[in-house]
């Protein structure tokens, strides 16, 4: 039957190209799943910390009470509790917390309770539209052996505001990250707007 080789060829290519075309999608779909079991898998083991608000536990001083906050160690890799108030009218108006200097002066150094050594120079910090410095120190009283610390303070004009990190571990570095993403997070930025006036 004339042209009956023909149509046989095509149907065949047809079937072939229809096969490697199911294929194609069944590979796509299943590159998919793992991609996104994947990224699941990510998400979970280093998802982003839970941080819950606690009492402030120290006793009212000039500067009156702040805001407390902690995160477990399932979430942030050891325990961190992280303390934040303002110090309105304190900050150096014309440069800010631009020094070692002006964190030292602004830190809450009583909060820690211990004899503190500096792990090196401080560094240049952003929360938000403010600018400021964060430094982090070793907790040197043998009672509190193994921890650390983290000063963060950052300003507004002429108020600032000054967050004070207890770390569970001697590593104030490896958390600095997740603790400056806190300080920015939504909860902590409405709280410093409503105290700082603005």
């Amino acid at each position: 039957m004339p042209g009956s080789g023909t149509d046989i060829m095509r149907q065949r290519n047809i079937i072939a190209v229809g096969g490697l075309a199911f294929g194609l999608g069944g590979l796509i779909a299943l590159l998919s799943w793992l991609a996104y079991s994947f990224t699941n898998e990510v998400a979970r083991s280093s998802g982003s910390p839970s941080w819950s608000e606690v009492t402030w536990p120290f006793a009212p001083d000039e500067w009156g009470k702040g805001k407390a906050f902690h995160c477990k160690a399932a979430d942030c890799g050891t325990e961190i509790n992280v303390y934040i108030r303002a110090k309105i009218g304190f900050c150096n108006c014309t440069i800010g917390v631009a020094d070692d200097d002006e964190l030292t002066r602004l830190s809450d150094f009583v909060l820690m309770g211990e004899s503190i050594d500096p792990h090196g120079p401080g560094r240049p910090i952003r929360i938000a539209w403010m600018n400021g410095r964060s430094r982090s120190y070793a907790i040197a009283k043998p009672t509190r052996a193994g921890r650390s610390a983290l000063s963060v303070a950052f300003n507004d004009r002429c108020d600032a505001v000054v967050a004070t990190a207890m770390i569970g571990h001697a590593q104030p570095d490896v958390v600095e990250p997740a603790i400056i993403a806190f300080l920015n997070d939504d909860t902590v930025i409405r709280w410093a707007e409503v105290t700082l006036g603005l």
